[in-house]
């Protein structure tokens, strides 16, 4: 009887050994696939400085230096200007969303007036409308009409306060105790004097996911500079990388060097908060 029963269990625990094995192996391919495209960029980043067909690509470059980085800066008179530029529209557009998206969000929350359900549900109306639709608009409007191309109005104003931030911060507030609210009025406490005094120190890890997922958003953001500006001293990093690439052939590796520089500020971000990052999966999921 005894043996049998250690029999079952070794057969089980071979089971499972095969089981977390496979699963490992899979992960790992997984990991390494979606790693690759961070390793292919690096290692062209310090590839030959010269100007590649499509046709002559390989997955390594076959000799090795800084050149890259050097032909980077000294490609356009304003490459270090890009950096600068999507670094003003990043950290603007982040202060712009912890401020009036958080407030706006306290208001849904917190403050009872008319028509707050019915103007919520345009907030959730304008999340569900792809970001792609609305920039013929925006064009139309900030770029045609008030004449604000290459400018940094125009590159910051469309993303100062997004829905989806309004939302989130919405749906942390909610979880608030309005007992508490209630309490700091009775003391006297005005509306901007309870949000700034007693919300805001509760609610500092979602502003911090607030704060890094509008960076996140727009360092990457491609599309509407592209649309935007037309002058070089006006392009951020990303609109700037596009310049490398020309009709018949491509700086693959100043390209890349430039992608490496500008991916940076993303690792540093990640790698410093990582808990923040973590938290930001779940922090939406609050019962409002």
């Amino acid at each position: 009887m005894a043996t049998g029963l250690y029999s079952k269990h070794l057969k089980d625990r071979k089971k499972l050994y095969l089981r977390n094995t496979v699963l490992i192996i899979i992960l790992i391919v997984l990991a390494l696939i979606s790693l690759f495209p961070i390793v292919y960029m690096i290692a062209w980043s310090f590839g030959p400085a010269i100007e590649a067909a499509s046709t002559s690509y390989s997955i390594f470059p076959k000799s090795w230096s800084l050149d890259s980085y050097k032909a980077f800066i000294q490609f356009n008179q304003y490459s270090l200007r890009w950096l600068w530029n999507s670094l003003v529209v990043a950290v603007v557009v982040v202060a712009g969303n912890v401020v009036f998206a958080g407030m706006a969000g306290y208001a849904f929350a917190k403050i009872d007036f008319k028509g707050r359900k019915f103007l919520f549900y345009m907030v959730l109306m304008a999340m569900m409308i792809p970001y792609q639709v609305i920039q013929v608009p925006l064009y139309i409007l900030l770029v045609s009409k008030f004449q604000l191309s290459n400018t940094y109005i125009s590159l910051i104003l469309p993303g100062i306060c997004t829905s989806y931030n309004i939302f989130l911060a919405k749906q942390f507030f909610a979880s608030i105790p309005t007992a508490l609210i209630e309490s700091a009025r009775i003391e006297g406490c005005g509306q901007f004097k309870t949000y700034r005094l007693i919300v805001l120190p509760l609610s500092k890890t979602i502003l911090a996911v607030m704060a890094i997922n509008t960076f996140l958003g727009s360092w990457n953001n491609f599309f509407w500079p592209f649309l935007a500006t037309s002058k070089d001293k006006m392009f951020t990093i990303q609109v700037g990388l596009k310049t490398f690439k020309f009709a018949n052939g491509t700086l693959l590796s100043p390209m890349m060097a430039g992608a490496c520089i500008s991916a940076v500020p993303m690792f540093i971000l990640f790698f410093s908060l990582q808990k923040y990052f973590l938290e930001g999966v779940t922090v939406g999921a609050v019962k409002g």
